[in-house]
């Protein structure tokens, strides 16, 4: 005697039939069936095939077809041929139509389309924390938005908040006495942006992150001298990229991000 089957069908990639199948099956300790997925179903043909082989193995058939019609024909068609069938995801739907009170949009695939986005923020993620500050020349190019500043002009926090947006960024410290890396000047300008902050404001952003690490806050790195040079530098740095300035004195990091998307869109 062969094995059972159970046919899972779906208007997309059918992970979700298949994961709820196989958790009903692991309570049958010791039972086995065998699966067969049916991927990217939309045409009443391609029901009548899977119809057509439960009928003939006296299998099983567990869907997930979100648009109703489609639901309706494979109930129908498996109550007649008297073949065990199971609607995954159509009451569901259903339930959650009358609790919000709108029509579904009934587009198969959303969840793997929301799974790509995730993942997209994960990969941005991981390129910002590897090209933080100016840690790999090499990410410069491969970039969507490349960010120059002094320090503490939030390079950092601003890449990780436009990496949840999705965008790959990648920034560089500019220092008077380390020269930028090559590559920063083959970036297209149009996807750098340089961050410049008041000196006044600077000095008490650095004198309280010296006092936070129990440093002293007189330090050169808090002097306006030193600042000022730093400045400066940075703005011969900025005019060689040719890439458009932001003042962040005044700006939250999401402020600044979104300034920067909205001309990354205009772009």
């Amino acid at each position: 005697m062969s094995d059972p089957i159970i046919y899972v069908v779906s208007d997309s990639v059918g992970e979700t039939a298949e994961l709820v199948t196989k958790a009903a099956l692991s309570q049958f300790d010791g039972s086995y069936m065998v699966l067969k997925r049916f991927p990217y179903v939309e045409e009443i043909s391609h029901i009548e095939e899977v119809i057509s082989l439960a009928k003939m193995d006296n299998g099983m058939i567990v869907y997930t077809l979100v648009k109703p019609e489609m639901r309706r024909y494979l109930q129908e068609r498996a109550k007649k041929e008297n073949i065990q069938s199971f609607d995954v995801i159509g009451p569901i739907i259903d339930e959650l139509e009358n609790m919000f009170q709108k029509k579904p949009l009934y587009e198969p695939g959303l969840v793997r389309r929301l799974d790509d986005e995730y993942f997209k923020k994960v990969e941005a993620i991981e390129f910002a924390v590897k090209y933080d500050d100016g840690r790999d020349p090499r990410g410069l190019m491969k970039a969507d938005i490349v960010l120059v500043g002094v320090s503490r002009t939030s390079k950092t926090p601003l890449s990780q908040y436009l990496a949840h947006k999705r965008y790959k960024v990648a920034n560089v410290p500019i220092v008077p006495e380390v020269d930028p890396p090559e590559e920063l000047f083959k970036v297209p300008k149009e996807k750098c942006f340089g961050l410049k902050i008041g000196p006044q404001k600077l000095n008490q952003i650095r004198r309280e992150r010296l006092i936070t690490l129990g440093l002293d806050d007189q330090a050169s790195y808090a002097q306006l001298d030193r600042i000022n040079k730093e400045l400066e530098y940075f703005d011969s740095i900025a005019k060689k990229i040719g890439c458009e300035v932001i003042d962040v004195t005044n700006k939250a990091v999401e402020e600044t991000a979104n300034i920067i998307i909205e001309k990354i869109r205009k772009k």
